[in-house]
């Protein structure tokens, strides 16, 4: 490695090594970081990561000022050479220049929308912020964003996410992958290890530590008060509509009531930052709506929102967007679906199907009017109903049903029945536990532990319900039932069409069901379509509440990834679900359709499905939907009209989900009565609503007017509210600043296949991504073979995959700067440049070269100048935080050193496209930049001015973004003194590349300069 010179002593006259100075010890070169003390200092090695700071006792080892040495003359390169050492540079930056501070050291490049909420989090002295969008968007990442950078400048020390057991797992692979937080899992599962791992009284929270925790376990009791002492100071609640209750009754509202009851106290301390996550912020009741609101600032639960001053003080806390709202604002950059195209698939029940129907729906009539009391005709009632639902879904549902025990006996009340039969047998819109709510809800009328006084089923009874599942039994498989046969029909059309669908079913019974059959069918005979004998052309897997989070992960990870033996999984697959997976899982990288086996009672949940595959992420441009339902079933085209065409027509006509309202359920259960005990058949009319004249057909239309109603006022509010408070141009001038550190995709793009191919790697096409490519990775060098193993799997598919995308599946890349396969290419490229001992094939980038091109009219010099700053960011509690920036520019000018006439920004990076027309003599190159290295120091007080320029450039940015300035509005930002941006140290001059004008025949080249 070429060696370095040792300096003049510090300029910081405060400390012996300033924060970002260069030091040598050890045999290289170090940066100092922040957190350095004259005691203690915290290096990073020049050009390494994260992973390789170490710390130094400067009373134990020697450690001396550096400078970094300047490029050989004899290390020439190509034309080539400036823009990957450039773009090596930037990549590699992990605490770049720019208005952000995190942005550099996550992993994930986040689109233009996605920092909405982050410039107004920073615009706020205690973030507290309610981030409502659409699903699909990306919420997580853009609180993600918030808790990277709040803890990167120091105004968080903690974190901690509150969420479903379910999701909690989800949560810290996120945390860590996307944005290297290190979180610890608190659930009842885990709490027992952490406890055992701390002394005796001592807690398992600490203020400074991050954590994901099972927002359930932890509103207890025993465990809620030693949280509230000792909770960090930045907590993102996730599914933040189940926290709050209104002044109804049943078990679902002393839940929320305890969640809420924690998040109060939690909002109480006005230091702690509070991000509240939902797509559904209003569930069509005001009330928990407003407590939700209250949480951020106690005037919104009760300041009137009809006015200016009420609409203000919302937008400063509230962001929520729908999707047709990104793209028109920032169009290419909203990086999901461009459509979803939804339709009816009908298919008529088989004549015994139907038989069976009929006699449940009789048996159904039959015991809940010979009920004694009211109580008992509540439970009769939905026992009843659990067995018509079970029908609908399949055989094996109804048979699971009638040997399980109803758990709506156990009610002591025709309250309590009401409460358990609704969480139970429909899809409630306070039911936040979908996970764990795909089990049968039985309809067997049985003593049992609970109530062992119960009145049991008379033995004419039983007899008769198990004399129905028999008859379902016999009903299996689609010969005989119609709705499987129509779903193999549907899922054969998607396969053809390269669509990979999920299929949503409501039971575990039905799930396994399907999926036996489905698999069976698309792979008669042990192979597929095009398959092989013995091998499966299309992979079938269900994913049931009966397995853990980790099981489920696991089980979606054999479906879609190669096997032990290094086998590829099928190229088309198909997955059965329950509602168990209908939220919070992301599935888009490798689904991309939803059939609704089942209809859902609630057209939210309809939503929440087709949110895993029509989100941000997903590389198909239109995703696909299709719902079945049974023509001649009376139940299916109750829930069709009365709820999920009418949620349909409204999403379409405004774009906004809009949750139904209370009285859906109400209108539901006065409907379903209708045909279950008086035997009404709805009547039918242009639009398949009920007859007017009806009792039921008025109910349905006054729910679906009062549902038009919500969604107008839906509309025209999210037009006053927060996701108008920054336009695209704002956050346009962020992200050129972002850029113009860190450097673009395109960059990224070019740099990835250009250093691979001078490496010996071999490029091929990406089928169906243009900007893509394969690469075969073999002939690579050695180090690079070893990271790609361990960053992408041992057995990785050959050859490996890069993705123009933001994401990319298990085993293949994205081509973004913080992929690691992408850094690891950086990272190598930049070492071995700066090693001009390694192999000359393994060194694709140089220090310095010499260029004859018809791209310059006189010789012209292209310097790669690095910068370091150091930040002083003061944080809310009034003390300075040091940060370290780094930058890398291009600068360039004319004629002689002795006489230079810089260029312009834009025309230094110009240069990088230019392109030899002439081979140029290695020894006269070589004594073009010696001449140009000799002068360099004359060229040193332009470059340090350049350097005072940037750090003005960077104060701004970082002035501007922590609201230094009015909004929109005309309201300001937190106000703190000392911001401060210092250039530290002498810049690094890493290239020098020299370009020349191409001679003419006369001596002279085509400005007539001599040769």
């Amino acid at each position: 490695m070429t060696p370095p010179t040792t300096a003049a002593p510090a300029r910081d006259g405060s400390r012996e090594f300033a924060v970002g100075s260069l030091v040598h010890a050890r045999g290289r070169e170090w940066v100092v970081l922040p957190d350095s003390t004259p005691e203690l200092l915290v290096l990073r090695p020049l050009g390494g990561t994260d992973d390789d700071i170490a710390g130094v006792l400067p009373a134990l080892e020697t450690v001396e000022h550096a400078r970094f040495a300047p490029p050989s003359p004899s290390d020439l390169g190509d034309q080539a050479a400036a823009g990957l050492l450039r773009s090596a540079l930037r990549i590699g930056f992990r605490s770049s220049a720019g208005p952000f501070r995190s942005l550099a050291g996550i992993s994930v490049e986040p689109r233009p929308y996605q920092l909405v909420p982050l410039l107004m989090a920073l615009r706020q002295e205690t973030v507290r912020l309610l981030i409502a969008d659409d699903v699909g968007i990306g919420k997580t990442v853009e609180s993600g964003l918030i808790a990277a950078e709040l803890l990167a400048q120091g105004d968080a020390r903690g974190l901690v996410v509150l969420c479903s057991p379910a999701l909690a797992e989800q949560w810290r692979a996120e945390l860590r992958g996307k944005f290297g937080i290190d979180a610890e899992l608190v659930l009842a599962s885990t709490i027992g290890r952490l406890e055992r791992s701390r002394l005796y009284g001592q807690s398992v929270f600490r203020p400074d530590r991050n954590y994901v925790v099972s927002t359930d376990f932890i509103k207890s009791p025993r465990h809620r008060d030693d949280f509230i002492k000792n909770c960090p100071d930045l907590v993102i609640v996730d599914e933040a509509h189940t926290c709050v209750a209104d002044t109804g009754q049943g078990g679902a509202r002393q839940q929320r009531q305890q969640r809420y009851t924690l998040l109060r106290a939690l909002a109480d301390d006005p230091n702690r930052h509070l991000l509240l996550v939902t797509a559904t912020p209003h569930s069509g009741k005001e009330e928990p709506f407003r407590n939700l609101l209250g949480l951020l600032d106690e005037r919104l639960e009760t300041i009137s929102l009809d006015r200016q001053a009420g609409r203000d003080l919302l937008a400063q806390h509230f962001v929520q967007r729908r999707r047709a709202d990104i793209r028109d604002d920032f169009r290419e950059d909203a990086n999901f679906p461009s459509d979803r195209k939804s339709r009816e698939d009908d298919y008529t029940l088989h004549p015994e199907y139907r038989r069976l129907l009929e006699e449940v729906l009789s048996y159904a009539r039959e015991t809940v009017r010979s009920a004694d009391g009211a109580l008992q005709q509540r439970i009769r009632w939905w026992s009843a109903l659990a067995l018509l639902r079970a029908l609908g879904s399949s055989p094996a549902a109804v048979r699971k049903t009638l040997h399980t025990r109803a758990g709506v006996q156990d009610a002591d009340s025709v309250t309590e029945a009401d409460a358990i039969g609704s969480r139970t047998v429909t899809d409630p819109a306070d039911d936040e536990a979908a996970e764990s709510a795909d089990a049968v809800p039985g309809a067997l009328l049985a003593p049992g532990a609970a109530a062992p006084d119960a009145v049991a089923l008379d033995e004419e009874d039983r007899a008769r319900l198990l004399a129905m599942a028999e008859r379902a039994e016999a009903l299996k498989g689609p010969a005989k039932d119609r709705k499987l046969k129509q779903l193999i029909d549907t899922v054969r059309e998607l396969l053809d069409e390269g669509y990979n669908p999920i299929v949503f079913c409501r039971f575990i019974s039905t799930a396994e069901y399907v999926k036996e059959h489905l698999d069976a069918a698309l792979n008669k005979g042990g192979k597929g379509k095009k398959g092989a004998p013995g091998k499966k052309t299309y992979a079938v897997e269900a994913v049931t509440g009966e397995l853990s989070p980790d099981q489920r992960v696991a089980r979606i990870a054999a479906l879609t990834e190669e096997d032990e033996d290094g086998e590829a999984p099928p190229e088309r697959r198909v997955l059965v679900a329950t509602d168990c997976l209908s939220e919070g899982v992301n599935l888009q990288e490798s689904f991309d359709a939803v059939v609704h086996y089942d209809l859902a009672w609630n057209p939210t949940r309809h939503e929440q499905r087709e949110g895993r595959v029509d989100r941000f992420g997903q590389r198909r441009d239109v995703v696909k939907a299709v719902t079945l339902y049974g023509s001649d079933n009376a139940i299916d085209g109750i829930v069709l009209d009365v709820l999920l065409r009418k949620h349909a027509r409204i999403r379409k006509a405004t774009g906004i989900s809009v949750p139904v309202p209370d009285s859906s359920e109400n209108v539901m259960q006065a409907v379903l009565e209708g045909l279950i005990l008086r035997g009404e058949r709805p009547q039918y009319e242009q639009e398949g609503l009920f007859a007017v004249e009806s009792p039921a057909g008025r109910q349905t239309a006054e729910l679906h007017q009062a549902w038009q109603s919500a969604a107008e006022r839906e509309t025209a509010s999210r037009s006053r509210y927060a996701q108008n408070a920054i336009k695209r141009d704002e956050v346009a001038q962020e992200v050129a600043e972002v850029r113009a550190s860190l450097g673009t995709g395109e960059e990224v793009r070019r740099f990835t296949r250009h250093a691979l191919t001078a490496l010996r790697g071999v490029p091929g096409p990406l089928p169906g991504e243009p900007d893509g490519f394969t690469m075969n990775s073999e002939a690579l060098p050695a180090p690079l073979r070893d990271a790609f193993a361990t960053l992408l799997g041992p057995r990785h598919p050959r050859p490996v995959a890069f993705h123009d995308a933001p994401t990319a599946p298990r085993g293949e890349v994205a081509l973004t700067r913080t992929d690691p396969v992408v850094a690891s290419v950086a990272r190598f490229v930049l070492d071995a440049a700066l090693d001009d001992r390694m192999d000359q094939w393994q060194r694709p980038a140089r220090r310095c070269g010499v260029v004859r091109t018809t791209a310059v009219a006189k010789r012209t010099t292209l310097l790669l100048v690095r910068y370091r700053f150091q930040l002083s960011l003061p944080g809310r509690d009034g003390v300075l935080r040091q940060q370290l920036a780094e930058d890398a520019r291009l600068l360039a000018f004319r004629g002689s050193a002795a006489n230079p006439d810089w260029l312009p920004e834009d025309e230094a990076v110009a240069l990088l496209e230019a392109r030899a027309s002439q081979n140029t003599d290695r020894a006269l190159a070589q004594e073009r930049i010696e001449g140009i290295l000799g002068s360099l120091e004359s060229l040193m007080p332009t470059l340090e001015e350049r350097g005072e320029q940037l750090a003005g450039r960077l104060l701004d940015s970082h002035r501007r973004v922590r609201g230094a300035f009015r909004d929109v509005r005309g309201a300001t930002g937190p106000a703190r003194r000392g911001l401060r941006v210092d250039v530290q140290g002498r810049p690094d001059i890493l290239g020098v590349y020299h370009y020349l004008p191409v001679p003419v025949l006369d001596g002279t080249t085509t400005n007539g300069e001599a040769r």
